[in-house]
């Protein structure tokens, strides 16, 4: 993060504290209104509303959205004779008036800008009170579309509330398949009075250009307004160098460039990679100084031909690396709940189940500072959706366009000094969105042309402001200019694979594809049962339940669940079984596609499930469920994506079972291969080992079994160790599917041993798994436990508190 100081008495007055808020035209007058934060919060924390995520609550909330509110705060402030001042917020969801001692000072109607307001005129001496206009969100969309001279389809499915595609705001707020429809009202950022009696400013965006002989040139351009003639001078300092400029600048908009060579750097890498080494990094322009962290580190998108088709891979410092990771929405539908704690402990799960990537998708928002400082910090690598999704846009609109223009601007430049940022992608699915709709089908020429608008001006701000980080057009997408079907094509582009979930097809089907790069593909399941019973009744907990229902916002998606599950597994006895059960059909899918296709690298260079969170308690395609907590999918992603894997893979044209090392390290690993079939009665054969050197960055296939050499009954298991011995990873190929086999009733022990938990077994049993949905994350669970191989439960960290009479139970695939 860029922080923002000063000299003197030229430092920002904040204005974050003591607002107060009361709806424009009804019963609720002034309630505390925290800022940052939003209308239904403060609502719900003044007992004025119910939990919006209890039972069937959601409708009975619209009143909220449909109201006008005004939040007031009252400060003391003396302004200085002739100074200028500028009143900044952050961000300001999403349409407000804003008022200042009864003067209208300005307007805001965009989610993602900055807004700087001129209240020089609107300041006293002494008590001053700031009021912003809330204005409805919902009644304001409709309004849009009404005005709109061409129809601006959007889609209903997916929305309960309509035509928020008209609106620059966070389009999840409509709904989603997956989100509570609650169009929250609010202020996320700081709120800033600024002394800007000569110039203001505005915007760093922040170059690297590393050289052949490893020395990095950081180019850094501030941007300024200056409101009179006079002289400036500007500095930046990093690792021990400095650049010194000093001119006289004249009204308007201006920018200065300065210039440093750092030589010998030390370089910033992804998790797995390096180090994620961090420069303190000064900026000064006359009494104002923005300091932070910065990483440097080049990107490159490499999509050369070769023979397949086009590649898709990211290139790290020179290095080519495998991304796994997932999609990332809100923290949460309530966004003052979308704390940095709450973040962070999210991104440590991801970075704890292996993953270097997460995708932050179009339809939810560009994050605060504090979200890519995190990634920086823990070496996630940030895939950077401009926020747009699965809609159709009012690009032909001029003033909605150059707001979009505006806001890409900002936003560009604010994230350019994050090293964890490694793309920029103009939107989500937005091609595709031009086949969904009636209106576009019968006259794509033209809304491809409105397409075509929004597109340009983002890739035209990525080459104006040119951040060093590459640019994408759309996901899924075959390329530039290229308008054809991302879903389906598989040699050229980033994909997104949705046909086993939507298309109901059974897991396998993931291995008839290949793609390039796998940035959307995913499948459901319900949360823990320590999740649902925090929105539901006993009554409630069954499968067909209205509330389960309601919890469910994927049209048919909890009988997909227990349709597909009945294909895999034995019908589960009770409802506690079928949750359970459900996590770990979603953990199956997932396995079933990721190491597949991991198997394909180098032609496959990445892999972004959907998706890593939960905003509200729902059964959905997280991995986290609702609150954080680790469902079992998680738990096999730390195995799946872990950067040394072996996996067996069917080669459909042979019969042949095929196994792979995959190698996602900079280094050649060595490793020690022991491969046995077994039976769920507990026999098992030892089908040999083998000592394989696995090459970097890629795959190897170690070996074949012929068809019939695993038996009738029989699954094959194999760990790995590195050359002293010590235990890497284990994972087990079914033939079949696990309800063709015959489970025998396992006698299971649970044991404390000095403070540890050792489970035991007589007999091979699948997925076991011990406190499911549990706060505490262990280092292994969900796992195959054999008879002669006690597991050890470490916990490695602890998430909160647990729900006060909650016992630990353990959970396992039965016959």
């Amino acid at each position: 993060m860029m922080h923002v100081t000063t000299t003197g008495t030229d430092a920002p007055l904040v204005l974050n504290a003591d607002w107060t808020l009361k709806q424009a035209d009804g019963e609720i007058s002034e309630v505390p209104f925290p800022v940052p934060g939003d209308v239904h919060s403060a609502l719900l924390a003044q007992n004025l509303i119910p939990d919006p995520y209890w039972r069937d609550t959601e409708p009975a909330l619209d009143w909220v959205h449909e109201s006008e509110w005004l939040a007031a705060k009252i400060f003391t402030f003396t302004p200085e004779t002739g100074t200028r001042y500028t009143l900044t917020f952050q961000s300001v969801d999403c349409h407000a008036v804003v008022m200042l001692n009864g003067t209208k000072v300005g307007r805001c109607d965009n989610q993602f800008l900055r807004w700087d307001f001129d209240v020089t005129d609107a300041l006293r001496p002494g008590e001053n009170r700031l009021e912003l206009h809330f204005l409805s969100n919902s009644q304001h969309a409709q309004e849009c579309a009404d005005a709109s001279t061409i129809a601006i389809p959007y889609i209903a499915q997916n929305n309960r509330l309509a035509h928020f595609n008209h609106l620059r705001k966070t389009q999840c707020h409509a709904g989603w398949d997956w989100n509570i429809a609650l169009s929250p009202l609010g202020i996320y950022g700081d709120v800033l009075l600024r002394k800007s009696d000569a110039f203001r400013f505005d915007d760093v965006i922040i170059r690297q250009h590393h050289h052949v002989d490893g020395s990095v040139e950081l180019e850094t351009e501030l941007h300024f307004e200056a409101f009179s003639v006079i002289d400036l001078d500007a500095s930046l300092s990093i690792a021990g160098q400095s650049a010194h400029l000093e001119r006289t600048v004249y009204p308007g908009e201006n920018r200065f460039k300065l210039t440093v060579l750092v030589e010998n750097p030390r370089l910033w890498w992804p998790v797995g990679h390096g180090d994620q080494h961090l420069y303190d990094l000064e900026l000064r322009l006359g009494s104002e100084c923005r300091a932070g962290k910065i990483g440097l580190r080049s990107v490159e998108l490499d999509t050369s031909e070769d023979g397949v088709g086009n590649r898709f891979a990211f290139r790290v410092n020179g290095r080519d690396i495998f991304m796994r990771g997932a999609n990332w929405i809100p923290a949460d539908a309530l966004p003052a709940r979308g704390t940095a704690d709450t973040v962070r402990d999210f991104l440590q799960s991801a970075v704890d189940a292996n993953m270097n990537m997460i995708r932050v998708w179009g339809g939810g928002q560009y994050e605060a500072d504090w979200f890519y400082d995190l990634c920086d910090e823990l070496g996630l690598m940030v895939w950077q959706d401009f926020m747009f999704a699965c809609n159709l846009y009012p690009a032909h609109q001029r003033s909605w366009l150059e707001s979009v223009r505006k806001e890409a601007r900002q936003q560009i430049r604010r994230l350019s000094h994050h090293a964890c940022l490694a793309l920029w992608c103009g939107d989500n699915e937005l091609v595709g969105a031009l086949k969904w709709f009636k209106e576009s089908e019968e006259d794509r020429d033209r809304y491809l042309a409105i397409y075509d608008r929004l597109n340009h001006a983002l890739e035209e701000a990525i080459e104006d402001e040119a951040p060093g980080v590459p640019f994408w057009p759309s996901s899924p997408s075959v390329g530039r200019l290229n308008f054809g079907d991302g879903w389906h094509v598989d040699t050229s582009g980033d994909m997104h694979f949705w046909d086993v979930w939507h298309s109901a097809k059974d897991f396998e089907h993931y291995r008839s594809v290949r793609p390039r790069f796998c940035s959307e593909f995913g499948f459901q399941s319900f949360p823990s049962m320590k999740v649902i019973k925090t929105f539901t009744v006993p009554e409630d907990r069954n499968v067909s339940s209205t509330v389960m229902d309601i919890h469910q916002r994927n049209a048919g998606g909890n009988a997909r669940i227990v349709e597909t599950l009945q294909r895999y597994f034995r019908f589960p006895d009770t409802f506690e079984d079928m949750v359970y059960l459900s996590q770990v059909s979603q953990g199956l899918a997932m396995k079933t596609a990721i190491e597949f296709w991991r198997s394909n690298n180098p032609r496959c260079m990445g892999t972004l499930y959907w998706q890593l969170n939960d905003t509200w308690p729902v059964a959905s395609w997280s991995s986290l469920e609702y609150g954080g907590n680790w469902k079992v999918t998680h738990y096999l992603a730390k195995r799946f994506f872990a950067p040394v894997l072996v996996t067996a893979q069917p080669d459909a044209s042979t019969g042949e079972v095929v196994l792979f090392a995959v190698n996602d390290t900079p280094d050649t690993v060595s490793l020690k291969l022991d491969i046995r079939a077994l039976r769920f009665d507990g026999k098992l054969r030892s089908l040999g080992e083998e000592q394989i050197a696995c090459p970097a960055t890629g795959s190897t296939e170690i070996m074949r079994l012929a068809p019939g050499e695993l038996a009738a009954g029989e699954f094959l298991h194999f760990t790995w160790c590195d050359p002293s011995e010590q235990h890497q990873g284990e994972n087990e190929y079914l033939p079949n599917r696990p309800k063709d086999y015959q489970f025998s009733q396992p006698r299971l022990s649970l044991d404390t041993r000095d403070g540890d938990l050792f489970v035991s077994t007589d007999r091979p049993v699948l997925f076991v798994t011990y406190d499911h949905g549990g706060s505490t994350i262990y280092e292994d669970n969900c796992f195959t436990l054999l008879p002669d191989r006690p597991r050890r439960l470490k916990p490695v960290r602890k998430r909160g508190q647990s729900e006060p009479g909650t016992e630990a139970s353990l959970d396992f695939l039965k016959g």
